[in-house]
């Protein structure tokens, strides 16, 4: 199929799999150690965020002291690491092995691009499939996370194409703000519901899951920019 996309730029957490559980897990354990209680309010906001935006605001509606973050950060990537890599736990988000092997055998080049550290990417990769990915970017490994564009301009630095040629596939605000601010194609795939009052940013496309993401979406999407 002619014009598709340079790249596609997949969010991990919440879009190729559903390891939301367990950060919760780990954010309910964290919680605990300070004595409090997380809730599902904590959590929405904290979605799409890298560790080092979501353990202030985490800390901030805990109400427990700033000087907590470090201590807090390093067991929530402790523990999250521990949890990612229990035989089974990490399951992927329904459409996205498909769409992977899709990508695949079309030639479409790749990248996995999270707001996760290394140590939480690589599991999920070695479960996907490294094949699949013509490049991986991880939260510890730019300057500014999601919702700054970096993570994205890094990816497409690696793949030498051009932003505004590619389509990034996120499902939290966070994310799709990341994608938009890089100037790629954007197409948000929400996995929870958006919160009353919030609205998503000026992205291309919305659908509900991945099975509705194919290759003729994704040439559409470039098509409507002008831009191959």
């Amino acid at each position: 199929m002619s014009d598709l996309p340079a790249a596609v730029l997949l969010d991990m957490d919440g879009l190729l799999v559903d390891t939301e559980p367990l950060w919760t897990i780990a954010e309910h354990e964290a919680a605990a150690r300070l004595g409090r209680e997380f809730t599902p309010e904590m959590k929405q906001a904290m979605i799409g965020h890298g560790i080092d935006t979501a353990v202030p605001i985490m800390l901030e509606m805990l109400g427990a002291p700033s000087a907590e973050e470090p201590a807090t950060a390093e067991f929530l990537l402790r523990r999250s690491a521990e949890l990612f890599r229990e035989p089974g736990a990490i399951i992927p988000q329904p459409g996205a092995p498909e769409l992977l092997g899709v990508l695949t055998a079309a030639g479409v080049p790749t990248a996995l691009v999270s707001s996760s550290f290394r140590s939480l990417v690589d599991p999920v990769v070695a479960l996907l499939g490294a094949r699949h990915f013509t490049v991986t970017v991880a939260g510890d490994e730019v300057e500014r996370r999601k919702p700054h564009p970096d993570p994205y301009l890094a990816a497409t630095r690696l793949l030498g194409v051009d932003p505004a040629a590619c389509v990034v596939l996120e499902d939290s605000l966070t994310g799709a703000a990341a994608g938009v601010a890089a100037g790629c194609v954007t197409v948000l795939v929400p996995s929870m519901p958006i919160p009353p009052g919030q609205d998503p940013p000026p992205v291309q496309a919305r659908v509900a899951n991945l099975h509705e993401v194919d290759l003729a979406l994704l040439a559409g999407l470039v098509r409507r920019t002008g831009v191959t």
